[in-house]
């Protein structure tokens, strides 16, 4: 099963969205929120990403959704650096709540890391009224 890991520059906000696609999508898929910086800060900590994404791999890769601008960087420059050699990751172009929910749902039925992925970019266009 793929793994998924929820990029925020808040570990509040990261491990709270976390709690929220685990009660959603079943405890089977392996979701880690990668949140703040380690003194407990606003921002990102590549230590903490590359971390996470490690953990989240269990050999079938992991999506990586994050919630602005720079926390893209961040996860570039990760999979640039190395860090994560040997794991598929893939960086999606979605909004972080709903991607996370509709990839998640997606991979606790087996999809593989393209259909996640796919699924979580295509909540973007999803309205809400």
């Amino acid at each position: 099963m793929i793994g998924i890991v929820l990029v925020s520059h808040s570990s509040a906000l990261a491990e709270g969205l976390a709690d929220l696609v685990l009660q959603v999508s079943g405890e089977d898929v392996r979701i880690l929120p990668a949140g703040g910086t380690a003194d407990g800060g606003l921002g990102t900590d590549p230590d903490r990403i590359a971390a996470a994404i490690r953990q989240a791999d269990s050999g079938e890769g992991v999506l990586v959704l994050v919630d602005i601008g720079s926390a893209v960087l961040a996860v570039r420059a990760i999979k640039a650096g190395g860090d994560v050699d040997g794991v598929d990751v893939r960086l999606a172009d979605a909004p972080l709540v709903e991607g996370a929910v509709a990839a998640a749902v997606l991979a606790a039925t087996g999809a593989d890391l393209p259909t996640a992925a796919a699924a979580a970019e295509e909540a973007r266009d999803v309205g809400k009224l």
